[in-house]
């Protein structure tokens, strides 16, 4: 069912048509099925969304939903983009984090173009004091996504990180090169459907695989982000940072806007640090689409938030 369910969403996620219907409604009215888990087609109604979690005590990263550009025209676009969301955080006074993707860059335009346009990013908000979080797609992107991370590390981009996935079988290693470099990383499970030769295809597979890396990073690494909505995994973190001593200002969690508000706000009300990842723009669909996918419940509590809002209304 796991792996069926992500086949299944990650297909629908690459729909040209599904696409571009999405991209040209947008989420307009209020019956958007999506609304409440992507804070808006603009980067002002992202802000709005930030300023609210902020005020009630959460961290923030912002993501300018968009991927697997095909043209240096549409990579330059989506950069031109992201330097704008670098001066609207700014003049905001929200938290300065955004998270972003390399095929978004142009990265399958080629390496080079990648680069330039990341660095173009990283200069402003390196003089504006913000961290910027390389998110991670599919297998085949992970090579060229840690090359192009490191290039930058070594032109000593420090405020730099990635994200790495422990479905796939190789990220033990990829975790032990990051925490080798002092590299900030986001651990999630991965939400891409992957083949057998390169990732777990049980879930139970993926969880124990997960919690051995979470273990690995507090260990080793440099502020981990572990990126949950399991309680079983908060559990094992919490419980494996107070068995070594690590103090909850060494890690946090993340989740994602709209998804387990419920422990997103306990965990803040524990005193740990809950960064909530803020999806935005118009190219929403296939982030959309990879979230349900992810888990057979993300589909039962979609629906039934849906019927439950309709219902109180």
């Amino acid at each position: 069912m796991y792996a069926g369910s992500k086949a299944l969403f990650y297909a629908l996620s690459r729909s040209a048509l599904l696409k571009r219907l999405a991209s040209t409604y947008g989420m307009a009215t209020g019956e958007s099925f999506a609304r409440r888990f992507i804070a808006g087609d603009t980067i002002e109604e992202a802000i709005e969304a930030s300023r609210r979690l902020q005020a009630r005590g959460f961290l923030l990263t912002l993501d300018y939903l968009g991927e697997s550009v095909r043209t240096p025209e549409e990579a330059a676009a989506a950069t031109r983009e992201y330097v704008r969301l670098i001066d609207v955080i700014v003049a905001s006074g929200i938290e300065r984090n955004v998270s972003l993707k390399l095929t978004q860059l142009g990265v399958d335009v080629d390496r080079a173009t990648a680069v330039d346009n990341l660095r173009r990013i990283l200069d402003p908000a390196a003089r504006h004091g913000f961290f910027v979080r390389i998110d991670m797609e599919n297998s085949r992107y992970t090579d060229v996504t840690l090359d192009v991370f490191e290039t930058l590390w070594e032109q000593e981009y420090r405020n730099l990180g990635v994200a790495l996935q422990a479905a796939l079988h190789r990220t033990e290693r990829d975790v032990r090169r990051m925490n080798a470099l002092g590299a900030r990383v986001r651990l999630v499970k991965g939400a891409y459907k992957e083949p057998a030769s390169v990732a777990y295809q049980k879930q139970s597979e993926v969880q124990e695989a997960f919690i051995r890396l979470v273990r690995l990073l507090l260990d080793e690494g440099t502020y981990p982000a572990i990126a949950t909505h399991d309680p079983a995994s908060l559990d094992a973190t919490t419980a494996h940072a107070r068995e070594r001593g690590i103090t909850s200002d060494r890690y946090e969690f993340q989740m994602l806007y709209g998804i387990r508000r419920d422990l997103q706000a306990s965990l803040v009300g524990e005193g740990y640090r809950m960064r909530v990842y803020v999806p935005f723009g118009r190219q929403w669909f296939p982030y959309f689409m990879r979230r349900l996918g992810e888990r057979p419940a993300n589909v039962t509590f979609v629906l039934s938030s849906l019927l439950r809002e309709r219902h109180t209304r």
